[in-house]
């Protein structure tokens, strides 16, 4: 009977045991002398199995307030900060829009700059004579 229980008991540890097997080793635990450990688990194992939950409904209850202002508070910042983010955007835009017109002012001045300076090139043969004498030469002046 012995070698049988440990032979269970070596099983049951080992955590390859039927349940039959169980029930033979409760059985045969409870009718033998020694193993003192084994009985104690066994008989706590089947008195904790057998009792029922002692459970306790709590018996204040806390009423949880819906927060409906937090979700108007949320509602708001996002629509501030919705049209912040928009005219901060439009600001931007405006600076973008004025620089590319001032930059294209720029361009036609120095293209209508360069148009004028070549233009004057026909001057410059011009601006070495001195005097009208040296147009006309000296026979008209006597």
């Amino acid at each position: 009977m012995n070698q049988r229980i440990d032979e269970l008991l070596d099983k049951y540890w080992a955590a390859e045991s039927s349940l039959a097997e169980e029930q033979e080793l409760k059985t045969l635990l409870q009718a033998s002398v020694g193993y003192e450990d084994e009985k104690a688990l066994f008989l706590g194992i089947s008195t904790l199995s057998s009792e029922e939950p002692n459970l306790k409904m709590p018996t204040k209850t806390i009423k949880i307030k819906p927060a409906n202002w937090m979700n108007w508070a949320a509602s708001v910042a996002i629509l501030i900060g919705s049209v912040w983010g928009w005219t901060v955007y439009e600001q931007k835009q405006a600076e973008q829009r004025a620089y590319t017109e001032v930059m294209q002012a720029f361009a036609l001045i120095q293209t209508n700059l360069s148009k004028g300076q070549e233009e004057m090139n026909v001057m410059n043969d011009l601006k070495y004579l001195n005097t009208t004498n040296q147009l006309f030469g000296n026979s008209i002046i006597k």
